[in-house]
């Protein structure tokens, strides 16, 4: 079998893109009652910094993937609230992430690529965004990452340094990831027609990886695009996104 999907397609075609933002998270290594989507940073909900990013990008829309049951909370104090007028639809996520993106996927249909993003990313720029979307014009499949800076140790079931990979080929991977709409859908309905295969599914690109033959590219996001996990993140974010603002307003 050759590799699946579409080829290069980079071009002046016109692809309706669209954005599925995951907030169905219960963040518990955040330590707090609030989910951590919710929780204040800068002035707004942590969710609300990744959805100010899509609306003011070339995406066309975005739908928003809440925990269940807050999907009306969602959609008056986040999206109603701060006018959000890309957010098209707010769905109920699953009980783990892949269910989420499912669920967006099945909301994003009629989409020829989709750009899959954390909203727990909220240091997300227009370039990193623009980049994902280029990548899934031309390659089909692509996700945000950056080369790793420290040494890695794979290490045993006792915790002893087992062996050291080489760190030049290594990555840490981010999100948007984004994809042909056709591809990624396929990906994630076989994943669920074979619920052996979900065991250890951590992102997009391994569903694609698992499921398809089709190659991810990666491409460099940002040191900067963190993952808001623990409560030291909450302050490194507030620090970048105090820098990204006096960058914008230079």
């Amino acid at each position: 079998m050759g590799k699946e999907g579409p080829g290069p397609r980079l071009g002046n075609e016109k692809r309706l893109v669209t954005a599925i933002v995951l907030a169905a998270g219960k963040g518990s290594r955040m330590e707090t009652g609030v989910r951590k989507q919710y929780l204040e940073l800068e002035g707004r909900p942590l969710i609300c910094h990744a959805l100010e990013a899509f609306e003011k990008s070339p995406v066309d829309r975005v739908i928003l993937v809440s925990g269940a049951g807050e999907e009306e909370f969602c959609r008056r104090e986040i999206v109603e609230r701060y006018g959000f007028k890309k957010v098209e639809a707010v769905v109920p996520g699953g009980r783990e992430r892949y269910h989420s993106v499912y669920e967006g996927l099945k909301a994003a249909e009629g989409s020829a690529d989709v750009l899959i993003h954390d909203g727990a990313r909220p240091c997300i720029t227009r370039e990193i965004i623009q980049a994902a979307m280029d990548g899934a014009a031309a390659y089909g499949a692509c996700a945000a990452g950056m080369p790793v800076k420290d040494t890695i140790k794979m290490v045993d079931d006792q915790g002893n340094a087992d062996h050291t990979p080489d760190r030049s080929h290594m990555w840490l991977v981010q999100t948007p990831q984004a994809f042909s709409y056709e591809l990624i859908k396929k990906a994630y309905d076989r994943l669920f027609e074979h619920p052996s295969a979900q065991e250890g599914i951590t992102d997009d690109a391994m569903v694609v990886e698992t499921m398809t033959r089709h190659k991810v590219r990666l491409f460099k996001g940002s040191y900067e695009n963190i993952k808001v996990t623990t409560p030291e993140d909450l302050e490194i974010a507030g620090i970048f996104l105090r820098k990204m603002e006096k960058t914008v307003d230079i």
